[in-house]
C-alpha cells in the first residue's frame, strides 16, 4: 500500500512526514532569522570604529531579545515535535492548523527586531507576548482536534490531556507576563520570566482537565 493512501477505509490523510520535516525546516529557518539583526549591527559599527565592548552595549536590548526569541522558539519546537513523533496521517484540516502555527513561529524573528531597535511601547509588547499565547493556543488547538481524530495518531488520551495542561498552563502565565508589562513598564519582557511557574501552574491545570 502506498504511503500516501490512508491506512483504513473511510480515513483520509496523507502521510505525516513530509510535514514534519517541512516544520523541522521552518523553525529552522526562523531561528536562524533571529541573528540578522546583530550580523546587520556589526558592519555598523565597524563602520563607526567601536570598540566590542560599545557594540555589546549599544546592542544590549537587541541580545536580550535575541537570546529570548530563540530559547522561546527552541521550546515551542520541542513540545511540537514531541507531540508530533506519534502522529502517523496528516488530513487538511490537521495541514491548515500547523500552517497557522508555522505563521506565528516566522513572525517571530520580525517582533523580536521590534522589541531590539524600535522604541518600547505598549503595542511591541501586545505584539510580542501575544504572539507567544497565539502559538501557545494553535498548539492547544492541534492537541484537541488530535484528540477527537485517533485514527490519525498514537498518542494516548493521558498523553494528550498531559499536553493540554501545559498549553494551558503557558497561555495563562504569557497573559500574566503580558499583564506586567504593560502595568509595569521598568520590569518590560523580564516579566517572562513568570515561566518558571509553568510545572506549578500546569499540575493545577491537569487536575483541572482530570
Amino acid at each position: 500500500m502506498s504511503d500516501d493512501v490512508a491506512p483504513e477505509p473511510g480515513i483520509r490523510g496523507l502521510s505525516a512526514e513530509r510535514t514534519k520535516a517541512f516544520v523541522d525546516a521552518v523553525v529552522a529557518i526562523a531561528m536562524t532569522l533571529l541573528i540578522l539583526p546583530l550580523m546587520e549591527s556589526v558592519g555598523e559599527s565597524a563602520g563607526h570604529d567601536h570598540t566590542t565592548w560599545e557594540w555589546l552595549v549599544d546592542q544590549r536590548d537587541q541580545l536580550q531579545s535575541f537570546l529570548i526569541s530563540f530559547v522561546l522558539i527552541a521550546m515551542f519546537w520541542m513540545l511540537h515535535h514531541r507531540l508530533f513523533v506519534s502522529v502517523q496521517r496528516i488530513t487538511p484540516g490537521l495541514m491548515w492548523i500547523t500552517v497557522a502555527w508555522m505563521l506565528t513561529i516566522v513572525w517571530m524573528p520580525v517582533v523580536t527586531a521590534l522589541t531590539g531597535q524600535v522604541a518600547d511601547d505598549a503595542l511591541q509588547k501586545v505584539l510580542y507576548i501575544g504572539t507567544l499565547v497565539v502559538t501557545s493556543a494553535i498548539l492547544l488547538v492541534t492537541r484537541v482536534y488530535l484528540a477527537r481524530h485517533p485514527d490519525l495518531h498514537r498518542a494516548s488520551r493521558d498523553d494528550l490531556r498531559l499536553g493540554m495542561s501545559i498549553d494551558v498552563s503557558m497561555i495563562v502565565l504569557f497573559l500574566v507576563a503580558l499583564a506586567v508589562a504593560l502595568v509595569l513598564p521598568a520590569v518590560g519582557y523580564l516579566g517572562l520570566f513568570v515561566m518558571f511557574l509553568t510545572g506549578t501552574v500546569q499540575k493545577l491545570t491537569a487536575r483541572i482537565l482530570r
